[in-house]
Protein backbone atom coordinates (compact mmCIF):
# COMPACT_ATOMS: atom_id res chain seq x y z
CA UNK A 1 0.00 0.00 0.00
CA UNK A 2 2.97 2.37 0.97
CA UNK A 3 4.74 1.89 -2.53
CA UNK A 4 1.65 2.38 -4.64
CA UNK A 5 1.00 5.57 -2.57
CA UNK A 6 4.54 6.49 -3.04
CA UNK A 7 4.27 5.57 -6.69
CA UNK A 8 1.31 7.59 -6.72
CA UNK A 9 2.76 10.97 -5.55
CA UNK A 10 5.89 10.54 -7.93
CA UNK A 11 3.98 10.36 -10.72
CA UNK A 12 2.45 13.49 -9.89
CA UNK A 13 5.70 15.21 -9.15
CA UNK A 14 6.42 13.86 -12.67
CA UNK A 15 3.00 15.69 -14.23
CA UNK A 16 3.99 18.69 -12.59
CA UNK A 17 7.65 19.10 -13.37
CA UNK A 18 6.14 18.46 -17.37
CA UNK A 19 3.66 20.40 -16.66
CA UNK A 20 6.12 23.69 -15.49
CA UNK A 21 8.60 22.83 -18.21
CA UNK A 22 5.90 22.76 -21.12
CA UNK A 23 4.90 26.38 -19.74
CA UNK A 24 8.27 27.43 -19.29
CA UNK A 25 8.73 26.50 -23.06
CA UNK A 26 5.44 28.12 -24.12
CA UNK A 27 6.10 31.22 -22.92
CA UNK A 28 9.88 31.53 -24.38
CA UNK A 29 8.53 30.85 -27.93
CA UNK A 30 5.37 32.97 -27.74
CA UNK A 31 6.36 35.79 -25.12
CA UNK A 32 5.77 38.64 -27.07
CA UNK A 33 2.15 37.70 -27.33
CA UNK A 34 1.36 36.17 -24.06
CA UNK A 35 2.89 39.67 -22.87
CA UNK A 36 0.57 41.79 -25.42
CA UNK A 37 -2.38 40.07 -23.88
CA UNK A 38 -1.35 40.36 -20.72
CA UNK A 39 -0.87 44.30 -21.56
CA UNK A 40 -4.36 44.24 -23.76
CA UNK A 41 -5.91 42.73 -20.74
CA UNK A 42 -4.37 45.53 -18.42
CA UNK A 43 -6.14 47.99 -21.01
CA UNK A 44 -9.53 46.65 -21.03
CA UNK A 45 -9.82 46.31 -17.07
CA UNK A 46 -8.78 50.11 -16.90
CA UNK A 47 -11.47 50.53 -19.52
CA UNK A 48 -14.01 48.98 -17.73
CA UNK A 49 -13.22 50.92 -14.60
CA UNK A 50 -13.16 54.12 -16.40
CA UNK A 51 -16.74 52.96 -17.90
CA UNK A 52 -17.84 52.71 -14.53
CA UNK A 53 -16.01 55.25 -12.85
CA UNK A 54 -16.74 58.51 -15.76
CA UNK A 55 -20.19 56.72 -17.38
CA UNK A 56 -22.14 53.95 -15.81
CA UNK A 57 -22.17 55.30 -12.11
CA UNK A 58 -23.05 58.85 -13.16
CA UNK A 59 -25.97 57.91 -15.43
CA UNK A 60 -27.31 55.66 -12.99
CA UNK A 61 -27.22 58.53 -9.83
CA UNK A 62 -28.76 60.50 -12.81
CA UNK A 63 -31.31 57.64 -13.60
CA UNK A 64 -32.26 57.61 -9.79
CA UNK A 65 -32.88 61.44 -9.61
CA UNK A 66 -34.96 61.29 -13.01
CA UNK A 67 -37.25 58.87 -11.23
CA UNK A 68 -38.12 60.78 -7.87
CA UNK A 69 -41.25 62.09 -8.79
CA UNK A 70 -42.04 58.56 -10.26
CA UNK A 71 -41.77 57.18 -6.71
CA UNK A 72 -43.80 60.17 -5.37
CA UNK A 73 -46.74 59.08 -7.54
CA UNK A 74 -46.01 55.28 -6.74
CA UNK A 75 -46.33 55.66 -3.22
CA UNK A 76 -49.73 58.19 -3.21
CA UNK A 77 -51.03 55.20 -5.50
CA UNK A 78 -50.99 57.95 -8.70
CA UNK A 79 -49.91 54.72 -10.69
CA UNK A 80 -50.89 56.35 -14.58
CA UNK A 81 -48.92 59.22 -13.43
CA UNK A 82 -46.24 57.15 -11.95
CA UNK A 83 -45.48 55.34 -15.66
CA UNK A 84 -45.72 58.20 -17.86
CA UNK A 85 -46.30 61.82 -16.41
CA UNK A 86 -45.55 62.52 -12.64
CA UNK A 87 -45.33 65.74 -13.81
CA UNK A 88 -42.28 68.61 -12.09
CA UNK A 89 -40.78 67.50 -15.82
CA UNK A 90 -39.40 64.38 -14.14
CA UNK A 91 -39.29 61.02 -16.02
CA UNK A 92 -42.08 58.26 -15.61
CA UNK A 93 -40.97 54.67 -14.95
CA UNK A 94 -41.39 54.09 -18.51
CA UNK A 95 -39.55 56.53 -19.50
CA UNK A 96 -36.58 55.67 -17.29
CA UNK A 97 -36.64 52.15 -18.67
CA UNK A 98 -36.44 53.62 -22.22
CA UNK A 99 -33.87 56.04 -21.66
CA UNK A 100 -31.27 54.86 -18.92
CA UNK A 101 -31.24 51.20 -19.92
CA UNK A 102 -28.85 48.58 -18.02
CA UNK A 103 -28.68 51.12 -14.75
CA UNK A 104 -30.18 50.36 -11.21
CA UNK A 105 -33.01 52.95 -11.92
CA UNK A 106 -34.49 51.27 -15.04
CA UNK A 107 -33.97 47.57 -13.06
CA UNK A 108 -36.17 49.02 -10.42
CA UNK A 109 -38.44 50.77 -12.90
CA UNK A 110 -39.49 47.78 -14.19
CA UNK A 111 -41.10 46.45 -11.26
CA UNK A 112 -42.66 49.32 -10.25
CA UNK A 113 -43.92 49.18 -13.43
CA UNK A 114 -45.31 46.05 -12.71
CA UNK A 115 -46.94 46.54 -10.10
CA UNK A 116 -48.25 50.16 -11.35
CA UNK A 117 -49.94 47.84 -14.46
CA UNK A 118 -50.79 45.47 -11.66
CA UNK A 119 -53.27 47.73 -9.88
CA UNK A 120 -54.68 49.55 -13.03
CA UNK A 121 -55.84 45.53 -14.07
CA UNK A 122 -53.45 45.52 -16.78
CA UNK A 123 -52.50 41.62 -15.52
CA UNK A 124 -50.21 40.91 -18.65
CA UNK A 125 -48.29 43.94 -18.95
CA UNK A 126 -47.88 43.52 -15.11
CA UNK A 127 -46.37 39.99 -15.37
CA UNK A 128 -44.00 41.15 -18.55
CA UNK A 129 -42.48 43.73 -16.44
CA UNK A 130 -42.18 42.02 -13.41
CA UNK A 131 -40.47 38.90 -15.02
CA UNK A 132 -37.95 40.85 -16.83
CA UNK A 133 -37.45 42.63 -13.41
CA UNK A 134 -33.79 41.55 -11.85
CA UNK A 135 -34.49 41.55 -7.85
CA UNK A 136 -31.80 42.02 -5.68
CA UNK A 137 -31.32 41.42 -1.73
CA UNK A 138 -33.88 39.48 0.66
CA UNK A 139 -37.32 40.85 0.17
CA UNK A 140 -37.55 42.14 -3.37
CA UNK A 141 -37.27 38.85 -4.88
CA UNK A 142 -40.52 37.55 -2.93
CA UNK A 143 -42.51 40.52 -3.61
CA UNK A 144 -41.63 39.87 -7.44
CA UNK A 145 -43.02 36.43 -7.18
CA UNK A 146 -46.38 37.67 -4.81
CA UNK A 147 -46.87 39.96 -7.21
CA UNK A 148 -46.63 37.91 -9.96
CA UNK A 149 -48.74 35.64 -8.79
CA UNK A 150 -50.99 38.09 -7.71
CA UNK A 151 -51.29 39.14 -11.73
CA UNK A 152 -52.09 35.50 -12.90
CA UNK A 153 -54.88 34.80 -9.69
CA UNK A 154 -56.33 38.42 -10.92
CA UNK A 155 -56.52 36.24 -14.40
CA UNK A 156 -58.32 33.61 -12.41
CA UNK A 157 -55.73 31.39 -13.33
CA UNK A 158 -55.06 29.76 -9.77
CA UNK A 159 -52.84 27.25 -10.79
CA UNK A 160 -50.09 29.35 -12.11
CA UNK A 161 -50.87 31.80 -8.90
CA UNK A 162 -50.24 29.49 -6.43
CA UNK A 163 -46.69 27.79 -8.12
CA UNK A 164 -45.63 31.43 -7.83
CA UNK A 165 -46.72 32.06 -4.15
CA UNK A 166 -45.29 28.77 -3.59
CA UNK A 167 -42.29 29.83 -5.02
CA UNK A 168 -42.81 33.16 -2.68
CA UNK A 169 -42.77 31.12 0.32
CA UNK A 170 -39.80 29.23 -0.38
CA UNK A 171 -37.48 32.08 -1.50
CA UNK A 172 -35.74 32.86 2.15
CA UNK A 173 -37.98 33.31 4.60
CA UNK A 174 -39.27 37.07 5.47
CA UNK A 175 -41.75 37.44 9.22
CA UNK A 176 -43.96 39.40 7.28
CA UNK A 177 -43.94 38.30 3.62
CA UNK A 178 -44.22 34.54 3.90
CA UNK A 179 -47.43 33.95 5.78
CA UNK A 180 -48.79 36.80 4.01
CA UNK A 181 -47.88 34.17 0.90
CA UNK A 182 -48.85 31.40 2.43
CA UNK A 183 -52.32 32.48 3.92
CA UNK A 184 -53.37 33.68 0.54
CA UNK A 185 -52.00 29.49 -0.63
CA UNK A 186 -54.32 28.68 2.06
CA UNK A 187 -57.44 30.69 0.53
CA UNK A 188 -56.67 29.47 -2.65
CA UNK A 189 -56.53 26.19 -1.37
CA UNK A 190 -59.85 26.34 -0.12
CA UNK A 191 -61.27 28.29 -2.84
CA UNK A 192 -60.60 25.22 -5.11
CA UNK A 193 -62.30 23.16 -2.84
CA UNK A 194 -59.07 21.61 -0.80
CA UNK A 195 -60.10 22.30 2.82
CA UNK A 196 -57.02 20.04 3.47
CA UNK A 197 -54.45 21.81 1.45
CA UNK A 198 -55.28 25.32 3.30
CA UNK A 199 -55.42 23.63 6.60
CA UNK A 200 -52.12 22.13 5.86
CA UNK A 201 -50.70 26.13 5.00
CA UNK A 202 -52.56 27.33 8.26
CA UNK A 203 -50.65 24.69 10.48
CA UNK A 204 -47.66 25.90 8.96
CA UNK A 205 -47.89 29.28 9.51
CA UNK A 206 -49.19 28.68 13.49
CA UNK A 207 -46.41 26.61 13.60
CA UNK A 208 -43.39 28.57 12.15
CA UNK A 209 -45.48 32.52 12.30
CA UNK A 210 -46.75 32.56 15.52
CA UNK A 211 -46.35 36.32 16.49
CA UNK A 212 -47.68 37.30 12.60
CA UNK A 213 -51.19 38.39 12.08
CA UNK A 214 -52.04 35.71 9.91
CA UNK A 215 -50.34 33.54 12.70
CA UNK A 216 -52.97 34.76 14.95
CA UNK A 217 -55.89 34.18 12.26
CA UNK A 218 -54.79 30.21 11.74
CA UNK A 219 -56.73 29.39 14.44
CA UNK A 220 -59.82 30.76 12.95
CA UNK A 221 -59.52 28.95 9.58
CA UNK A 222 -58.07 25.41 11.49
CA UNK A 223 -61.63 25.34 13.56
CA UNK A 224 -63.44 26.29 10.61
CA UNK A 225 -61.61 23.26 8.42
CA UNK A 226 -61.59 21.04 10.83
CA UNK A 227 -58.22 21.01 12.55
Amino acid sequence: MGRRKKANQEEVLIDLVETRDQAQSFFEKNQFKVLGAIAIGALLIGAIAAYFMMYKTPRNAKAMAAMYKAEQQFQRDSFALALENPGGGFDGFLDIIDNYNGTKAANLSRYYAGVSYLNLGMYDTAIEYLEDFSPAGTVLPITRLGAIGDAYSEKNDFDTAMSYYKKATSTGSNDFLTPYYLKKLALLSEKQGSAEDAAKYFQQIKTEFPDTEAGAAADKYLAKYGS
